[in-house]
This record gives C-alpha cells, sequence and structure tokens, in this order.
C-alpha cells in the first residue's frame, strides 16, 4: 500500500514542480507572480488524482465525471478539481491539510497573507495540492509549494522533527495520508 502511494503522489510533486517553473517564468516576463494558472499557461494533464490551489478555490477548471472540462466565464482559473472523469469515486474538491504556522523566510513577504504577497522582488505565491490516495477516507494527502522559502511551526504527520523547512520550488508534505491518522 505504501508503495502504491508513494507512486500516486508523484503526480502532485511533479505537477506541483511544473506550476512553479511556469510561475518562475512569469515571474521573468511580467515583473510579478500571478495566481491565475490560465495567465501563465500553466495545464497539467487530464485523469489527476490531486486537486490543486492557487488561489480562490470557487474559480476552478472543474473535470467532471461526462469527461468535460468546464473553466469559469472570465477564464481566471485558480484551482483544479480532480479528474471525475478517470476518478469517479473521488472527491472533486478535498480539503487541503495545510501546513501548520507557515511563515515565509526573506524580506517582503506577508504570512498573514498566503498568496501572492509582498512586492516583487520578494513577493511570493504558493500552490496545493490534494487528493485521497489510499481510499480509507480517513485523511487527504495535501502537498505545498512555495516560490519562496517557508518554514513551518511543527513538522507535519508523515515527517520526522527537523522537517520543518519547505524550500522555494520544492514540494513539502503537509499530511501524509498513508503515515497519518485524522
Amino acid at each position: 500500500m505504501k508503495f502504491q502511494a508513494r507512486s500516486k503522489q508523484g503526480e502532485a510533486k511533479s505537477n506541483l514542480k511544473a506550476w512553479f517553473t511556469t510561475e518562475r517564468a512569469y515571474l521573468q516576463e511580467k515583473d510579478r507572480y500571478s495566481a491565475n494558472i490560465k495567465a501563465i499557461g500553466y495545464a497539467p494533464e487530464r485523469g489527476n488524482r490531486y486537486a490543486y490551489y492557487f488561489g480562490d478555490n470557487s474559480k476552478c477548471e472543474v473535470r467532471a465525471v461526462d469527461g468535460t472540462v468546464t473553466v469559469p466565464a472570465d477564464q481566471i482559473v485558480e484551482c483544479i478539481t480532480v479528474d471525475l472523469g478517470k476518478h469517479t469515486t473521488s472527491q472533486d474538491k478535498p480539503d487541503v491539510v495545510k501546513v501548520a504556522g507557515i511563515s515565509w523566510l526573506g524580506a517582503g513577504d506577508d504570512p498573514a497573507n498566503p498568496g501572492i504577497s509582498g512586492t516583487c522582488p520578494g513577493c511570493n505565491v504558493d500552490a496545493y495540492a490534494a487528493g485521497q490516495i489510499d481510499n480509507d477516507k480517513d485523511g487527504v494527502d495535501s502537498w505545498y509549494i512555495s516560490t519562496k522559502d517557508a518554514k513551518a511551526a511543527q513538522a507535519p504527520c508523515g515527517s520526522d522533527a527537523s522537517e520543518v523547512n519547505a524550500v522555494a520550488g520544492t514540494p513539502y508534505s503537509s499530511f501524509n495520508d498513508v503515515d497519518c491518522d485524522t
């Protein structure tokens, strides 16, 4: 079970790293970040078992059971639902288990205002992935990534006590669904 879960977690890590790369390219061109994935050109493949959150969770690209994809009329997309066409028994927008007491390191950051914050240089944007990977319905596998280094107040469940640093551009497990119980 743990081996299969680690394999499934590869989707979240890969998609979050791709988002980070896209955000960095957008920053180079526009001197700012954007939570709108349509603006930055980020588009993960269909068949995703994780939902992805980049800002306002109400403006989602919905990947429905019948295989259709719906995008908000204003083309502002700040989250992607689980692809229910492939993962029909999953929840479309699982709740993220967020990192406890996360704060960004360095000048220009506003830990009280997650998402797009600060003025560039020194600004920050972050993203989360959440998915049910072990079918026990007890917890949701959750991942975090940021464009700046971050530090958690405590190590998340499933990590050892030294894992409180979330290095910019590196996916950070905020809740390991296989190793933790809620």
